[in-house]
């Protein structure tokens, strides 16, 4: 059984099916609804539902309360159709996005790599017509798993039929302890994309600064690849946080890349290397080193984030204080279900992230 979805206030009608959620259908259709979590906890995904009956399904009761559900609101990536829905969203409407649909596919593993002692590049090579945006991630399918993990795309969009994923092992995490240990090349994993709000504004003349915490590397390395190969002149800083050089990955092709392009510069910074060592680059926490080095200004930048929710946060305050606005920061930060109890689903700082 199918219902018709009408989403104001573009008028569009979709089709959805029985026990499909809103978010899901919407995506499908090319129709980008705001969400950020999936998981019925940030509540990023909040719609009011004007008229017909929805099942609300697992939503927090943070992200949605008791006197929001009386009021008819619902949040898109939970709620599923008791019949012909028209729900009101606030939807932003942004030329450089490119509202690529979410469909499924299969990926075979071409190749595995160690890049550091707890980061794993994968490589699933893919079968005609997957199209992305750099920055965007997919949601990955781990055998023995029900529920799908997002990992972000760490390739350029100019080659979509081999996707790199750059994964940390999580102790004690099911899908990632998996991946880092029993995953043969060979494999065939379905994954579903692309998925994201996360890209480059390219008619945004400003300068670009990507800092990076972690694998958070993966989408400004898909981000700043495509930059340059589209011959963009503006200039490009990537700032990567990482604790030690084992940790430190990507660094030759990074340093590669700003001998190449005038006007791209990389900082790698470390936060816990062991001082007789032999590094010579920025010390302490990645904010902390971008503040010093633009001293304290930011102003005439887009700034992308990616990595740890306490690296976005302390980042996020540093470029308010340097008279960045919220307009110009941009950020990927993935929330799961154990993110339920976390003080830091929702940035005080920002009204949606």
């Amino acid at each position: 059984m199918s219902y018709e979805l009408t989403i104001e206030p573009v008028g569009q009608v979709i089709e959805i099916e029985e026990n499909q959620t809103i978010l899901d259908a919407a995506l499908r259709a090319g129709i980008w609804l705001p969400h950020a979590c999936g998981h019925g906890l940030c509540g990023t995904c909040k719609i009011q539902v004007v008229e017909g009956e929805v099942q609300l399904g697992e939503a927090s009761p943070f992200a949605l309360m008791d006197m929001e559900r009386m009021e008819g609101k619902a949040l898109a990536c939970c709620a599923t159709l008791e019949c012909d829905v028209t729900i009101e969203v606030e939807m932003d409407e942004d030329a450089d996005a490119k509202g690529y649909p979410l469909q499924d596919f299969i990926g075979t593993v071409v190749k595995i790599e160690d890049l550091t002692p707890t980061i794993r590049g994968i490589y699933l090579e893919v079968a005609a017509g997957f199209q992305f945006q750099a920055g965007q991630y997919i949601n990955l399918y781990v055998p023995g798993l029900e529920e799908p993990r997002a990992f972000s795309i760490a390739s350029a969009p100019s080659d979509a039929n081999l996707i790199e994923l750059n994964i940390r092992k999580v102790p004690g995490g099911k899908a990632t302890m998996w991946l880092h240990e029993d995953l043969q090349v060979g494999k065939s994993l379905n994954f579903s994309g692309p998925l994201g709000r996360f890209y480059t504004r390219h008619s945004d003349p400003n300068a670009a600064l990507f800092i990076a915490g972690g694998s958070g590397l993966s989408s400004p390395k898909s981000m700043i690849l495509e930059l340059l190969e589209a011959g963009d002149t503006r200039n490009i800083t990537l700032m990567h946080g990482a604790r030690n050089q084992e940790e430190l990955y990507y660094s030759q092709l990074f340093a590669d890349l700003e001998k190449q392009y005038p006007q791209f510069k990389y900082i790698p910074v470390l936060s816990d290397e062991a001082l007789e060592s032999n590094w010579t680059g920025e010390r302490g926490f990645v904010h902390d080193a971008a503040n010093k080095i633009f001293n304290q200004d930011f102003r005439g930048h887009k700034a992308y984030l990616c990595g740890p929710p306490m690296m976005i946060e302390a980042c996020i305050r540093v470029l308010i204080r340097g008279r960045l606005f919220e307009r110009d920061i941009h950020m990927e930060k993935f929330l799961n279900a154990a993110d339920a109890n976390s003080q830091m689903v929702k940035s005080p700082l920002f009204r949606n992230i």
